[in-house]
């Protein structure tokens, strides 16, 4: 489905329609969403994007590594590691050799790392109802099965490249 300007010779677009490109547009409304959430959860805490996606990945599949936070997430290795970096050093997350795979580390929340988790979750809960308010059930429910079926097909075109489907 192009929902470009087509050449009559063939199907494919003649000319590119930037806001007209689904990559594009998922890309700004996933930034859009992300920046608003961020906002209310940067100032109450100081966390940056990352760093939050870090923590929500931790805080619903703790124990975990930073490869399977990179695989959870689709962030790249270095921005993970960044963002564990700055998260040890401010005590919301415990980093320990792991014993099997001594390349790896175990991540883990603080008690601190839990508090601020639990007091982010309702955030993003009310962003995402706040975002999906111009949608009926039926539409959210049609929103839901479209990513879906996107993410998967998507990730028949990028294999190996991260971000879990929904759970």
């Amino acid at each position: 489905m192009t929902i470009n300007n087509t050449d009559d010779r063939n199907d494919e677009p003649s000319e590119l329609e930037l806001s007209r490109f689904l990559p594009y547009r998922l890309s700004v409304v996933s930034n859009l969403v992300s920046r608003a959430f961020a906002r209310r959860y940067e100032t109450a805490f100081g966390l940056s994007i990352p760093e939050w996606r870090v923590m929500a990945v931790l805080g619903r599949y703790a124990p975990a590594s930073s490869a399977d936070i990179c695989q959870r997430t689709a962030m790249d290795k270095a921005k993970v590691s960044r963002a564990v970096t700055r998260l040890v050093a401010a005590g919301y997350v415990t980093r320990k050799d792991n014993p099997i795979d001594q390349r790896q580390n175990v991540l883990g929340l603080t008690r601190d790392g839990r508090r601020i988790y639990r007091q982010i979750v309702p955030l993003a809960f009310a962003t995402e109802r706040e975002v999906l308010e111009g949608l009926n059930a039926e539409e959210v429910a049609q929103l839901d099965q479209l990513l879906t079926k996107l993410h998967a097909r998507a990730a028949t075109l990028a294999p190996g490249e991260g971000g879990d489907a929904p759970d």
